[in-house]
């Protein structure tokens, strides 16, 4: 990802340093969130499930945090280097021994139902769960109407009953 110099930008914002500031802020989190690691995958299972997985070797159960709060799953991972790697000497090193911090939006109504870390590959199942009061209704069409205080107005003589 590239840096950009936005010092140019702030000459001419002169009385818009928070604006330029917060243009700053953007471009630095684009950067950051642009590392991609770890990587990860997010699936549709059914209509209803979903699954996140994140690829995170070298990480144990108690390395990982998940939590949500307001709609955000939050996961991340907490890994210091070891001190017995220092006594060797490597020709090259690919495996990061770093921490993350990775953020999922949640839609509405989604909860984490189960995580499991299984040979390297942390998964999350996702649930939606809407509401019987969100969920459409289905209203079946009568010959008969009945009003509000109880009384049954007949379809065809228009006549007022008393509901049954």
């Amino acid at each position: 990802m590239r840096q950009y110099d936005f010092s140019p930008v702030y000459r001419s914002l002169v009385g818009f340093d928070r604006m330029a500031n917060m243009i700053d802020a953007a471009a630095s989190q684009a950067a950051k969130s642009s590392a991609g690691y770890p990587p990860y995958n997010v699936a549709r299972l059914s209509e209803d499930k979903f699954q996140i997985e994140l690829a995170v070797a070298g990480f144990s159960t108690d390395m990982i945090d998940i939590e949500t709060h307001d709609g955000v799953l939050t996961v991340s991972g907490n890994q210091s280097p070891s001190a017995e790697n220092d006594t060797v000497e490597y020709l090259h090193r690919g495996i990061a021994e770093r921490g993350f911090e990775r953020r999922f939006q949640l839609a509405d109504h989604v909860r984490v139902s189960s995580a499991a870390l299984t040979n390297g590959l942390l998964t999350i199942n996702l649930v939606r769960e809407v509401p019987e009061a969100l969920k459409p209704q289905k209203i079946a069409i009568g010959t008969d109407l009945i009003e509000p205080d109880g009384k049954l107005i007949d379809a065809k003589s228009g006549k007022i009953k008393k509901a049954a």
